[in-house]
């Protein structure tokens, strides 16, 4: 039998984590407008692609291969960076992902096999412009050619 009551363990516990979150949201706090600064960054990225994305789903339906559907997802925290949000495409086994860093850095990740090493990556300031926009364009390219291959 424990020497103490579970009461006080659950209370200790919360308060040990109450004060750990204390913490390490103090650490993380100088990050926040990095991070909304990235956010709005892949908020319009995401924005592109969506336009871009209805428009190819609509030729290649018109074209008689309307299974050629491409998912892509809300923008989120990042899976792998604490200091990140992403948003990524996906259709079968096929994924490319886009993250943006609160340090203020765009990378393109992909595409690749889920399951499978990610790569290749191209890295650009949040604030990219042209070479950005024409690295996104040939990334999603890649991607859906990718994407479309039995």
């Amino acid at each position: 039998m424990s020497p103490h009551p579970p009461e006080a363990g659950a209370a200790g516990l919360a308060n040990r984590l109450e004060k750990l979150g204390r913490s390490l949201g103090e650490r993380e706090a100088s990050h926040r407008a990095g991070l909304s600064e990235a956010r709005a960054c892949l908020e319009r990225l995401r924005s592109q692609v969506a336009a871009a994305l209805d428009r190819f789903h609509a030729a290649a339906a018109a074209a008689g291969a309307p299974q050629l559907r491409i998912q892509l997802s809300e923008v989120r925290d990042d899976d792998k960076h604490l200091r990140a949000a992403q948003f990524d495409l996906t259709r079968g086994r096929y994924r490319a992902i886009v993250t943006a860093r609160s340090r203020g850095e765009v990378t393109l990740v992909g595409p690749f096999h889920a399951g499978k090493t990610e790569g290749p990556c191209l890295t650009f300031p949040l604030d990219g412009g042209e070479d950005l926009s024409g690295a996104l364009e040939g990334f999603l390219e890649r991607f859906l050619e990718e994407a479309a291959t039995p």
